[in-house]
């Protein structure tokens, strides 16, 4: 009833997993992950007891395949289950049992696993292979989505769409330094995927980083421009300086991580048009 990747971004730093379902939730069901160990997603009848027993075989050192095998053989209900595991290196790998609702299957390669079940077919899977692949420019969590994307325009779930969910982990890389970089779910909605999109491009306007080399100076006419801005939206001048300004606005926002002293992030300045 499901269609994941659990994959590891080239680097080696992050670790992700990108899931759908004709399911209600299916984020708080799937995926796990832990910086710096590996991710994995359980499926199919989910054993929730998978994600920690098997990111605590990760933290071992064990292999993703040895970690899937230890997983099953102590797993009565293994025939109905369904497993994806990538460790810090290596191949992912994947399992599914021989009682999971046609299609099912899986695939792997270096970095990644991908698997499904009661999918259209498994076009499903090939196409979320051919798109992970073919991403490797991409930020790691716009290339699982991406591949996520793929499987579900190729057909996903073949009783249709609910959830869809989203997880990143990387060692210090979220906010306020947690190791968690992001955890969106769509827990009920027509299309999913889409709004997963959604909240990815809206986690990547207040969470992203500027880059140094689009800062814009807060001069001349920018920075009347910004001032007019920040008036109309409830911010005049006080005597506190354009900084101040800014920062006040952006505190309602959510856009502090953005701001730079004295210069201007171009995301932020099209939000500030945008609001306007």
């Amino acid at each position: 009833m499901t269609f994941s990747i659990v994959a590891r971004s080239d680097d080696g730093r992050m670790h992700g997993v990108a899931v759908a379902s004709k399911f209600l939730g299916v984020g708080a069901m799937v995926p796990a992950a832990e910086a710096e160990v590996g991710a994995l997603a359980t499926q199919a009848y989910a054993n929730l007891a998978f994600r920690p027993q098997g990111l605590a075989f990760l933290r071992t050192g064990l292999a993703p395949a040895d970690v899937v095998a230890g997983l099953v053989a102590a797993d009565s209900g293994r025939m109905q289950r369904q497993l994806g595991v990538v460790g810090v290196e290596g191949e992912g790998a994947s399992y599914t049992g021989s009682g999971c609702t046609d299609w099912a299957g899986g695939q792997t390669g270096t970095g990644w696993a991908i698997q499904g079940n009661i999918l259209t077919g498994p076009e499903v899977l090939d196409e979320m292979r051919d798109a992970w692949l073919a991403l490797s420019d991409r930020r790691f969590a716009e290339r699982l989505l991406g591949a996520l994307d793929a499987g579900d325009r190729a057909g996903g779930d073949r009783r249709g769409r609910q959830s869809a969910a989203l997880l990143v982990v990387a060692r210090g890389g979220g906010y306020g330094g947690s190791d968690v970089v992001l955890d969106l779910r769509v827990d009920d909605h027509p299309a999913p995927v889409t709004e997963l999109a959604r909240l990815l491009d809206v986690h990547t306007m207040l969470f992203g980083r500027p880059d140094p080399q689009t800062l814009l100076d807060l001069t001349g006419d920018l920075a009347d421009e910004v001032a007019a801005l920040l008036g109309a939206l409830g911010h005049p001048d006080d005597g506190s300086g354009l900084d101040d300004r800014v920062a006040a606005w952006a505190g309602v926002e959510n856009l502090e991580e953005r701001l730079v002293p004295a210069r201007i992030d171009p995301v932020v300045l099209a939000h500030l048009r945008a609001q306007s």
